[in-house]
């Protein structure tokens, strides 16, 4: 077995076993049933638990950033770009194994007591704050409308987790899209002035 391969299918099993069923409540005798790996391949791969939840973090990163940035370069307009990241939220609150934000999660469970993970967890918030920073930017929209609309995508994200309909999603994008037209007609009034 290739080390990629072997890495590939513990972080798959974990990030399945971890997602479904929190960190906490995952050992990693079910992690190794659940990869067909044997412990020791698993611990010469990762040398702690908490290396195998920073793999899987980092796996739920890309997986977050292909998702979002590939619905938002669907769209040419820059205003529409501003509300592409709601759609995929819609589709992904859709998912029958969607159980909320895994860095989220990961934080509740962790942050407290693994600074790995948490700054890992924070890392992740900062990264996606830039993007939509990028993408208001590009809108020619005020810089404050940055955060505004991260937040929405963050408590759109807890709503959806706890409430169990996808629904926030939705809820979001409307109000993104309130917070966006008085931010882009403000500053048109200013330019006006």
């Amino acid at each position: 077995m290739a080390g990629d391969s072997v890495r590939e299918r513990v972080v798959d099993a974990a990030d399945r076993l971890f997602y479904g069923r929190g960190i906490t409540s995952v050992g990693m005798d079910a992690v190794r049933d659940g990869s067909g790996v044997s412990l020791k391949a698993i611990y010469k791969e990762f040398p702690s638990k908490e290396d195998l939840v920073l793999a899987v973090l980092g796996r739920r990163h890309q997986m977050w950033t292909t998702g979002v940035e590939g619905a938002v370069e669907r769209i040419d307009d820059p205003r529409e770009r501003l509300l592409a990241m709601y759609d995929h939220l819609a589709d992904w609150f859709g998912d029958s194994d969607f159980r909320g934000c895994g860095f989220i999660n990961a934080f509740g469970e962790l942050g407290g007591a693994s600074p790995r993970i948490a700054d890992a967890v924070r890392e992740h918030k900062r990264s996606f704050q830039a993007y939509v920073d990028r993408l208001v930017a590009d809108a020619g929209a005020p810089a404050a409308l940055g955060p505004q609309l991260a937040i929405l995508a963050e408590g759109a994200q807890t709503t959806a987790a706890i409430s169990g309909v996808p629904d926030a999603a939705g809820v979001a994008r409307a109000a993104a899209r309130t917070l966006i037209d008085a931010a882009m007609s403000d500053q048109s009034a200013a330019g006006r002035a």
